[in-house]
């Protein structure tokens, strides 16, 4: 909408044009910063690289891609020599700095399972730090899991179980929908399930948290087998940390997985 002399006049039509123009001011100065690093040599574009291809880059996602991007145009310019130096470089970083992903010819670079995992845990502790109930529950279990350095003990194996059990209870909480206050019971309401195996799995270790003798309740002593070990620690531990996707949608499952499509 404009005026009689053609400027305009409508509120959102001046603020999308401000921004526009801000974009595209920021878009162009970026451009001149890298032609000047692809004619001004090779020390500009090293620093073009260092200091200024970062910041265009938003995401993790961005950063795989741009990186997938070189290795075609490095191929381009140099052929098998200089695109199998960059490989060789890119595979030894990844492998220095233990990155979650792995690299695979010519140029591909693929999530791994252990870093889907390490990307998992990490947006669980980022769902918890804004809510001072998420954050002291999720305080506990990790106080929990660091008593284990001094021994892996029964007592302390139940007691990190719990621990974990109690902060999946008070994610589910305040999922959409839910009304209940047990793990169960939100296992029941947040209607994610893809079938009902996979619900009453979830349930059921909830169960062998209650039942088994000293882990959250006194438990049924017939019900055990035998005392808690450190492979059920690692088992229940993963496997508690796997059900959190359902549990709550604080969690963006893309950047778990590092799709960079």
């Amino acid at each position: 909408m404009f005026d009689a002399n053609g400027n305009m006049v409508d509120p959102d039509e001046i603020a999308a044009d401000a921004a526009y123009q801000e974009a595209l001011e920021r878009y162009n100065n970026e451009r001149l910063v890298y032609e000047r690093a692809l004619t001004s040599g090779p020390e500009q574009a090293r620093t073009w690289l260092r200091e200024d291809l970062p910041v265009t880059l938003q995401s993790e996602a961005d950063a795989v891609r741009a990186l997938e991007k070189a290795f075609v145009t490095i191929d381009d310019i140099g052929g098998d020599s200089l695109s199998n130096r960059y490989v060789n470089l890119v595979e030894a970083f990844i492998q220095r700095y233990n990155l979650r992903y792995d690299l695979r010819r010519p140029f591909s670079l693929h999530p791994t399972i252990s870093g889907i995992f390490t990307e998992l845990a990490t947006q669980l502790k980022h769902a918890t730090l804004n809510d001072a109930h998420l954050a002291s529950i999720m305080g506990d279990f990790e106080d929990a899991f660091r008593d284990l350095k001094s021994g892996p003990t029964p007592a302390r194996i139940k007691a990190c179980i719990s621990r974990q059990a109690n902060l999946l209870e008070a994610i589910g909480q305040i999922a959409p929908n839910v009304t209940g206050n047990t793990l169960g019971a939100i296992c029941d309401q947040v209607g994610t399930w893809p079938h009902e195996k996979l619900k009453e799995a979830a349930k059921c270790i909830y169960k062998f948290s209650n039942e088994f003798p000293g882990i959250r309740h006194a438990g049924t002593q017939a019900s055990q087998i035998r005392e808690v070990e450190l492979r059920d620690l690692i088992a229940v531990s993963v496997l508690l940390t796997g059900l959190v996707p359902y549990l709550t949608d604080r969690l963006n499952a893309t950047t778990i997985y590092g799709a960079s499509q």
